[in-house]
């Protein structure tokens, strides 16, 4: 029975499924399509990492950062801009490391 996943996958997967005995297609995208795919691949490793179990959490966070990898090589960024950036917000917004939760805002109406 055949099962599609119309997803982006690491290099070596299709060579694996042959590997373990089963038929596969896969093809190469264009730039443009791989950087769409990388976003969504984001996101889907983003939501395997917010529910990962605490044992399960760093492989999620290391298959994350491999898609940050990804991106920051096919867009030409370098980590160095990506820091600079988190240095930015940090001077300005600070970070998470009193665990603040907000919990509502309202408009001050007495002024």
């Amino acid at each position: 029975m055949r099962k599609e996943y119309n997803k982006l996958v690491r290099d070596h997967i299709p060579a694996i499924i042959r590997k373990n005995g089963l038929e596969c297609q896969a093809v190469n995208l264009s730039e443009i399509e791989y950087r769409q795919e990388l976003r969504q691949k984001l996101i889907e490793e983003a939501q395997e990492a917010a529910t990962a179990n605490n044992h399960d959490l760093v492989i999620e966070i290391a298959d994350l950062l491999e898609v940050v990898d990804a991106l920051l090589k096919s867009y030409g960024i370098s980590y160095n801009q990506v820091r600079l950036e988190q240095d930015k917000k940090r001077a300005s917004k600070g970070d998470f490391e009193n665990q603040t939760m907000l919990l509502w805002t309202e408009e001050n109406t007495s002024k």
